[in-house]
């Protein structure tokens, strides 16, 4: 197969003055050129699109594939991840991972809580502010967010408000930062899970739960040093209704081929839907479920074989 990919590479994005927390989502060469091995190694041609702007040019000019490998997490606005499959879409080029309806919904974390809440999965209560002084009508503690952000971008310390005080303050620096509404969420003190999912549909299955043991807050900075994170296999009840939450989430939202949902559980234990990443990470060492696959002792070459797999079953292709 002539296989497309497309991506947001750092190097790409590093002469448009953004700074590190910018720059987070997008690809090292590291990233790019591990799946770009993987699918020479299966006999394919892989064709380097790049990002948005290359992929509009290639297309203009007669370029097609036939399926393409999509990395790409956009620059600007809260439809940013679903620029290249809406395009592709338009070409019927098929794509990995979800479609652009899937990955515009769930960028947007206030809006995918709402279809969470809606299909009767645990999620903790949420307002959505787009205000410093809105009324947010949750009792604290509160956790604050960016509601359209990946990557921990905008969490931090300062994120956890015991007070109303403290969320108006941290409310107004993450609009002030990030020009976009904040997510404000009851505290989940509990134990802190993200379960990868490969598959979609009835077919979709974890590739296993993995707790997240940080005397930090997880956000931007603490991933940035992921070897100071105790990261672990959760299989215990706890961790197996984790997965239960996830395929449950998962299936709702109709993500597709692989990525990861994040999970935290209340005081009494129970696992309650934070966030879902259809377009997850896969940096060959350091990313979330590229760790949790190590851990359950598959390699980095095995996650993007599983990837191609679902994606082409789905085209109608032979991988």
């Amino acid at each position: 197969m002539r296989i497309g990919l497309t991506y947001d590479a750092v190097a790409d994005w590093e002469d448009a003055g953004l700074d590190a927390e910018h720059l987070a989502e997008f690809d090292a060469e590291e990233t790019i050129a591990a799946i770009a091995a993987c699918l020479t190694a299966r006999g394919h041609a892989v064709d380097r699109i790049g990002r948005a702007q290359a992929l509009v040019a290639r297309l203009a000019s007669g370029a097609r594939w036939d399926i393409v490998f999509n990395l790409c997490e956009g620059l600007r606005g809260p439809g940013r991840e679903a620029l290249v499959p809406a395009l592709l879409e338009a070409y019927s080029i098929p794509a990995t991972f979800s479609d652009s309806l899937v990955l515009a919904l769930c960028l947007h974390k206030g809006h995918t809580k709402r279809v969470i809440r809606d299909a009767g999965v645990p999620t903790a209560d949420f307002r959505v502010l787009d205000t410093a002084d809105a009324p947010c009508g949750l009792d604290f503690p509160v956790f604050a967010k960016p509601v359209a952000e990946g990557t921990g971008k905008g969490v931090g310390p300062g994120s956890l408000c015991r007070t109303p005080q403290d969320l108006r303050a941290t409310a107004a620096r993450l609009l002030d930062r990030f020009a976009q509404p904040v997510l404000a969420e009851r505290y989940l003190p509990g134990r802190e899970f993200t379960v990868g999912i490969l598959g979609d549909g009835a077919g979709a299955e974890p590739v296993g739960v993995m707790e997240i043991v940080s005397a930090a807050t997880y956000g931007f900075a603490t991933k940035k040093d992921y070897a100071a994170v105790r990261y672990r296999l959760a299989e215990d009840a706890e961790g197996r209704q984790a997965a239960e939450v996830a395929l449950a989430a998962w299936r709702a939202l109709g993500c597709r081929d692989g990525g990861r949902v994040d999970l935290r559980s209340d005081a009494a234990g129970r696992p309650m839907f934070l966030e879902v990443n259809p377009l997850a990470g896969l940096h060959p060492v350091d990313s979330d479920l590229v760790i949790l696959a190590r851990l359950t002792g598959r390699d980095h070459a095995w996650l993007i074989e599983r990837i191609m797999q679902a994606a082409c079953a789905r085209a109608g292709l032979r991988w």
